[in-house]
C-alpha cells in the first residue's frame, strides 16, 4: 500500500492538501470566480455562446473517439498478431480503469449524484434558488451536481494516454491544458465553481498514478 501511494510525488500530496485546504478556508474565492462570468441582468452569458457548447461537448465525443480508437488499436493487435504503438491488453485496461474508476465512478456516480452542491447559476448569488455551501461540504436533501466537475474529470482522464505517450510531458501538458479550457468553460457558463474543477483534476491525477503503479509495477517503456 505504501508503495501504491508512493506513486503519488510528495509535491502532489502537498498541493492536493493545500489546496483543498485553501478552498475549506476561503470558501468566498469561488463566489469571487464565478462572479467574473456572471452578469446581473443576463446570468451568465456564456451558457449561451457556440464557443461553450462545442467545448461542453468536445468532451463526451472526445472520449468516444480516443476510448474507441484504443478498442480497435487493441482489437487489431490481438486479431493480428501486432504490435501496433505497442498497446497491449493491460494498456487498454488502464485507460479504462481511470476513465471507469475516476471520473465515472468516484466523480460522477460518489460525489456529484451524492454530494448536494448547487451549481452557481442555482445559488441565490446568482440569480438562483439555492443556498451557496463551500467545496467539501455536503449538503444533504439537496438536489446538486456542482461538486466535482465531470466535464473536467472526463477531459483529465486523457491524462491516461498521456501518461503511456513515449513524449508524456508534450502529451500531458496538452490534456492539462485542455482540461483547463474546458474547466474554464464550465465556470463561465455558471455550471461550477472554480473548486469543483480544481478537485476534479485532483481526483484524476491520483487515480492516473496510481493506477499505473498497479498496473505496471515495473517500469515500462511506451
Amino acid at each position: 500500500m505504501i508503495k501504491v501511494a508512493a506513486a503519488i510525488p510528495p509535491w502532489g500530496w502537498t498541493a492536493m492538501a493545500v489546496f483543498s485546504l485553501f478552498f475549506v478556508l476561503f470558501p468566498q474565492v469561488d463566489l469571487t470566480v464565478a462572479s467574473l462570468y456572471y452578469v446581473p441582468s443576463g446570468g451568465f452569458p456564456a451558457a449561451k455562446t457556440f464557443w461553450e457548447h462545442v467545448v461542453y461537448h468536445s468532451v463526451p465525443y472526445g472520449l468516444m473517439f480516443f476510448y474507441g480508437a484504443a478498442v480497435l488499436l487493441w482489437l487489431f493487435n490481438a486479431v493480428f498478431n501486432r504490435n501496433a504503438l505497442r498497446f497491449t491488453g493491460r494498456k487498454l485496461l488502464y485507460v479504462l480503469l481511470v476513465l471507469g474508476l475516476g471520473s465515472g465512478l468516484i466523480v460522477n456516480a460518489m460525489l456529484k449524484e451524492h454530494w448536494g452542491r448547487a451549481r452557481p447559476a442555482e445559488t441565490t448569488v446568482f440569480g438562483g434558488q439555492k443556498a451557496f455551501s463551500p467545496a467539501f461540504v455536503p449538503v444533504p436533501g439537496q438536489t446538486g451536481n456542482s461538486f466535482s466537475c465531470g466535464h473536467a474529470s472526463g477531459a483529465f482522464a486523457l491524462l491516461a494516454f498521456a501518461r503511456l505517450a513515449r513524449r508524456r510531458r508534450l502529451w500531458s501538458t496538452v490534456v492539462l491544458g485542455y482540461g483547463a479550457v474546458v474547466g474554464v468553460a464550465r465556470m463561465a457558463a455558471g455550471g461550477h465553481f472554480l473548486s469543483d474543477v480544481v478537485v476534479s483534476f485532483f481526483i484524476m491525477y491520483i487515480v492516473t498514478e496510481l493506477l499505473h503503479s498497479i498496473l505496471f509495477p515495473q517500469k515500462e517503456t511506451p
